[in-house]
């Protein structure tokens, strides 16, 4: 027999979970770098740009700067997307979550 009382408890406390768990993400910083080190971006593990930092050498050099910063943000991206989905795991093993759905 289906227990709902007992499902709409797990769902609360998944909530809760999820709650502390993007809290603890938000305060999780990752780097993003480019050119050996030219380009560096911080993002909070929830995407939040905190700081770009950009070597004066590349100041006079629009077109690689602009390059280094994408690529940058996407390390940092793909670092941030890696933590999340570490620390999210442990909350949604055996959930039929599709792949993709952002959580938050």
């Amino acid at each position: 027999m289906f227990d709902m009382m007992g499902m709409m408890k797990k769902v609360k406390e998944l909530q809760a979970n999820m709650e502390v768990a993007k809290t603890e993400l938000e305060l999780i910083n990752v780097e993003g770098i480019a050119g050996h080190g030219a380009v560096k971006i911080l993002l909070t593990a929830t995407g939040t740009m905190k700081n770009i930092m950009i070597d004066d050498s590349l100041l006079s050099d629009k077109d690689t700067l602009e390059d280094l910063i994408v690529i940058a943000f996407e390390d940092a991206r793909a670092k941030a997307a890696t933590v999340t989905a570490d620390k999210m795991a442990p909350l949604t093993n055996g959930l039929p979550i599709p792949p993709g759905m952002k959580l938050f």
